[in-house]
């Protein structure tokens, strides 16, 4: 399966468009990575265990989303656009949503 932010695939002609297609994530940081993150908010730097969970679900949205075009009988995913959110009362919630156009190229 391709996935590219581009609009096509170079030296490829999509043949059909199946639609669009998301996948959504949506990820708590729990209490411990919370701690960690509030110390180095206080002392300074880069925050490793956040920046593990917005790995995770930027890569489990991508995969969710190129699952859903293959269910299609998509082979490439084409305009894809990754969006973050964060939710809930102590905004303690990460949402990541990928979307794109599910296409069948030569």
């Amino acid at each position: 399966m391709i996935v590219t932010t581009t609009p096509s695939v170079e030296g490829r002609r999509i043949k059909e468009y199946k639609g669009i297609v998301f996948g959504e994530v949506v990820s708590g940081v729990d209490f411990i990575k919370d701690i960690a993150a509030g110390f180095t908010n206080f002392f300074g730097g880069r925050s490793h265990s956040y920046e593990g969970e917005l790995i995770e679900a930027r890569e489990g949205a991508i995969r969710e989303m190129a699952s859903r075009a293959g269910a299609l009988g998509a082979n490439a995913v084409v305009g894809v656009d990754v969006d973050y959110e964060v939710l809930g009362q102590g905004n303690n919630m990460l949402m990541v949503t990928a979307s794109g156009t599910a296409v069948v190229i030569e």
